[in-house]
């Protein structure tokens, strides 16, 4: 039997709606919902008569929400969701996955691999009205420097218990990695020739060394008490935080890992608070781009899936020449504008719904 189509044309625009309808929709589907994955969650429980694998992978839901609600909200923040019931947990996890397990000594171990909905995580914390942080990692350079002020004495490098102890006390939820500096007899001259202005000096000269545009310089003060001073640089934005404390013993070993943990906390809250993100800000955004660019609209459902300000995005429709979405925005039209230009899309905006050029 053979069929014949009197308008050729429109059994190809049909065909191909139908095609597009599969790939755009189907694709966006996958990405809609971001997510969090926490890895490598370590749980071991000693193999008894009572012994129950689902409370192991309970335990491990409840320490991979813990590591990821401590690398997104500040420590204030933290104590507000201390509280909260494993079915709230389980209700915000997409998947999980056991990457190993094995039986040593009578004992279970597990590592857990989970992925948590970035929507119901952004959420729930909105409901407690907390602001989230973006998980950026990032490298600063720490120049930790201590000052007897009775001796007038100035201990820095391999001679000053916390530049020797900085990177032994690390949490997996730690969003900062610290480069210390070399030990260098022209740098500790310049910071001796600046004793007396020291509070006021930049440390440029040594900081732009180490091609790092992010720095922290810890100024300890001993006297009576203990006074430090944290000049923090980020993207040539300085903010000095003044902080005091008593009975430190700067030969302690407890004394000195106690007062790295408390600098470290500080130093995570400032760089999250750099990155908070309102989720109280909902932004409807509408774009439409060509429909018969299978790459570019792949890459640019990649791009708004690694954007972590963008809190959802859906097809609103689509015909023969366009498909049209609409981006929900944690932010404001200059901000999307400029996140999208750095990955190299340009919108016209001319009208209500942007163009993607």
């Amino acid at each position: 039997m053979i069929i014949r189509f009197k308008n050729f044309s429109y059994f190809l625009y049909i065909f191909f709606a139908f095609l597009s309808l599969n790939i755009f929709f189907f694709s966006t589907d996958k990405v809609e919902a971001k997510s969090f994955d926490v890895n490598n969650i370590e749980i071991s429980k000693p193999f008894e008569i009572n012994f129950d694998k689902n409370k192991v992978i309970d335990d491990g839901f409840i320490k991979a929400f813990s590591r990821l609600i401590s690398s997104i909200t500040v420590s204030s923040d933290q104590e507000i969701i201390k509280e909260i019931k494993l079915a709230e947990i389980k209700g915000m996890i997409e998947s999980f996955s056991v990457k190993e397990e094995k039986f040593i000594d009578e004992t279970y171990y597990v590592n857990l691999g989970v992925t948590f909905n970035k929507k119901k995580i952004f959420d729930y914390l909105e409901n407690k009205n907390v602001f989230p942080s973006v998980p950026n990692k990032k490298k600063f350079l720490l120049f930790p420097i201590i000052i007897e002020e009775k001796n007038d004495n100035l201990i820095a490098f391999s001679e000053n218990n916390l530049f020797n102890n900085w990177n032994k006390y690390k949490k997996k939820s730690h969003l900062l990695e610290y480069l210390l500096p070399t030990e260098d007899l022209e740098d500790l001259n310049l910071i001796k020739k600046n004793y007396e202005t020291i509070e006021k000096y930049n440390f440029e000269d040594i900081t732009r060394k180490y091609n790092l545009a992010d720095s922290i310089v810890t100024l300890v003060f001993k006297n009576n008490n203990v006074r430090i001073l944290s000049r923090i640089t980020i993207e040539d934005k300085v903010v000095l935080k003044n902080l005091s404390f008593s009975d430190i013993n700067f030969d302690d070993e407890d004394d000195i890992k106690n007062l790295i943990d408390k600098l470290k906390i500080i130093y995570e809250d400032h760089w999250k608070i750099f990155n908070r993100i309102n989720t109280s800000i909902k932004l409807p955004i509408f774009v439409k781009l060509d429909s018969d660019d299978n790459l570019k609209v792949s890459n640019f459902e990649k791009i708004l899936n690694e954007i972590n300000l963008v809190y959802d995005y859906f097809v609103l429709k689509f015909d023969k020449n366009h498909i049209y979405y609409q981006i929900i925005f944690n932010g404001t039209p200059n901000i999307f504008l400029k996140l999208m230009k750095d990955k190299n899309f340009v919108f016209n905006t001319q009208n209500k719904t942007w163009i993607l050029q």
